[in-house]
């Protein structure tokens, strides 16, 4: 039947965190401090000894201006597109932060693109050497004059700029490069001028010319010379919508994040948009943060809609939650929970918006209006419980449960206890339960409600919400009873039955190096002879691999078939666990995993049943 395997409870040791700090691309090395600022033309000054800590030991706190300069709502952009940015807005903002916001740990405020462009976005600005300048209008003191501004508030100052030559700082080529020799913007960028990036409006830069880096270095040494502390780099590929040789702009990212070292001046950098996880690896290694999914704003009459695209974000970030870390975060765009009507949610949606950005870690970036914040919204971004789960040294949570519309996901805190999180992704309240053995222990534990800051004393094997429509609870839950046993059951057991397509097949990943997969138009697996010892519903845990989210119908005895979405794991080599719960009758069991006649299931490895 399978061999026994006690239910681990990982632990996440100091130890362990350190590694991931020096393995996940923290951007300015501890030897350097930022150097002091230069007139253009003047060589670079040596750096100085530095003691600050890495960047990006937590996920950042601020504030982003994008959610609000693209939205229809009455009153925002009156004098042109995207025309709320300007520097009077940003300073706005930048005072409500220090005094409202300040002191539970929001400090960026990020300027996002348009920054060097005209109101009505045709006429954008460039210096005598390629690189963007303020437009006067927008910026009229410039946009080292708004950096000081911010820094006198006590808070850091973010900066925006998209990947390649601009083709409209070209110049026909013979624009010069600052402190480059002869090096003009011919010399930077292929024979042929091809595009690259999301909207394809700038040139491919080459950089097996050496040229291609002294031009990044140029406008790293000007945004550190403004005093920035953030770079916000978008349209990356792979990904920003676009695949192929044009859009691998992982050079771009290398060449930034060296730029960026030797300016000797701590920046941030977060990659944006919607990258490729097939180079995950090149993201954490060249950045501190990269976005796992397209714009969460609508672009509408209001700032978000909880389907365009808040809800998408639940299928978004299972496949990436491994990877964050000290040092590089997935970043799941900002957080508009703060101005009631003009977030265009409900208040169960707002809180249930905050609490998934909470439990994965990701940076907690507010694209709402600052001075306008209602009592509610306050109450979201101000808990201090719940800003410590995302900012704390416990793993981004992970589903424990299907992608179902109810869902339950959950981390292991270093302390030993967990945290858990309830969704209700349907549209009517619905019951969703967070069952202990989908935790890996039985019997009681304490639950404190987090959002609610209060105690809810002990609750025996699971507890249970009636939740509105789009909402969601989030709780700490201490384990009082024991650690579960489960019986392991392998899904290539000869004892097994393999229908249709399905076959066998080697997994180097694997528990026992092999899997079962092909569970496609119509393909089967049934696990046979699961044996309990008493009648009732178990949890049980079904490891798997599928690079995208698929379904399986799973039934009992071929009884009834209950469909469950599994999350993506990323790739096909990739295993992730969730669990199911099925109904089994004291002794011998069946329990068949079936792709239906049209469908696709995940690779299954093994299942696990849990023994009372």
């Amino acid at each position: 039947m399978g061999s026994t395997a006690h239910a681990a409870l990982p632990r996440r040791v100091a130890g362990a965190l350190v590694v991931l700090a020096l393995t996940a691309g923290t951007i300015t090395a501890a030897s350097l401090v930022p150097a002091a600022t230069e007139s253009p033309g003047e060589p670079a000054r040596p750096a100085l000894l530095d003691t600050t800590p890495a960047l990006a030991a937590k996920p950042y706190m601020g504030w982003s201006s994008w959610s609000m300069q693209t939205s229809k709502y009455p009153g925002l952009n009156p004098e042109g597109r995207h025309s709320y940015l300007t520097e009077a807005n940003v300073l706005k903002q930048a005072d409500a932060m220090a005094s409202k916001l300040k002191d539970y740990g929001y400090e960026y405020i990020n300027i996002d693109s348009g920054w060097w462009r005209t109101m009505d976005w045709e006429r954008p600005a460039f210096d005598s050497y390629g690189r963007r300048k303020a437009d006067p209008v927008r910026f009229p003191r410039g946009m080292k004059a708004v950096a000081d501004d911010i820094h006198a508030k006590g808070l850091k100052a973010g900066i925006y700029v998209p990947v390649g030559l601009d083709k409209l700082a070209y110049g026909g080529g013979d624009v010069p490069i600052w402190n480059a020799g002869d090096c003009t913007t011919a010399d930077i960028v292929y024979d042929d001028l091809r595009s690259t990036n999301g909207w394809d409006n700038a040139y491919k830069i080459d950089f097996s010319d050496p040229c291609a880096q002294k031009y990044v270095d140029s406008q790293a040494r000007q945004f550190a010379d403004w005093g920035y502390d953030f770079l916000k780099f978008d349209g990356v590929g792979p990904g920003s919508g676009r695949r192929g040789a044009n859009y691998n702009n992982v050079p771009d990212v290398a060449a930034w994040k060296k730029a960026i070292a030797a300016t000797g001046r701590p920046i941030h950098l977060e990659l944006s948009w919607a990258l490729d996880y097939g180079h995950v690896e090149d993201w954490k290694k060249h950045s501190n943060g990269w976005r796992v999914g397209t714009d969460v704003e609508c672009y509408c009459g209001t700032l978000v809609t909880w389907t365009n695209s808040v809800d998408d974000r639940f299928d978004d970030v299972p496949p990436w939650t491994r990877h964050a870390g000290p040092g590089g975060w997935n970043d799941l765009d900002a957080l508009n929970v703060g101005n009631g009507e003009m977030d265009g949610l409900t208040q169960a949606e707002r809180r249930s918006y905050a609490t998934l950005w909470a439990i994965a870690k990701s940076p907690l970036y507010i694209g709402d209006d600052l001075t306008r914040l209602d009592a509610y919204g306050l109450s979201l971004l101000t808990n201090r419980e719940v800003i410590a789960v995302n900012q704390g040294a416990s793993p981004p949570a992970q589903p424990v449960t299907p992608s179902d519309p109810q869902q339950v996901w959950a981390a292991r805190n270093v302390d030993g206890t967990y945290t858990v999180a309830l969704f209700n992704l349907s549209g009517s309240p619905a019951d969703v339960t967070a069952h202990w053995a989908t935790l890996g222990f039985t019997g009681e534990a304490g639950v404190r409600d987090l959002w609610l800051r209060e105690d809810l004393g002990r609750h025996r094997d699971k507890i249970t919400r009636t939740l509105p429509a789009h909402g969601s609870h989030l709780f700490t839950v201490t384990p009082y009873g024991e650690p579960l046993d489960h019986t392991r059951v392998e899904a290539e057991s000869p004892i097994n039955t393999l229908g249709g397509r399905a076959s066998a097949r080697g997994c180097s990943g694997c528990s026992d190096g092999r899997m079962v997969g092909n569970l496609y138009w119509g393909g089967n697996l049934t696990f046979n002879k699961i044996v309990v010892d008493s009648a009732g519903t178990y949890q049980i845990k079904v490891t798997y691999i599928s690079g995208d989210a698929r379904t399986a119908e799973i039934s009992v005895g071929g009884g009834a078939t209950t469909r469950h979405k599994f999350p993506a794991t990323g790739d096909w080599r990739t295993l992730s666990s969730v669990h199911v719960p099925v109904v089994l009758k004291a002794g011998e069991n069946t329990i068949t995993f079936d792709s239906g006649t049209t469908g696709y299931a995940p690779d299954i490895d093994r299942i696990d049943i849990p023994r009372p």
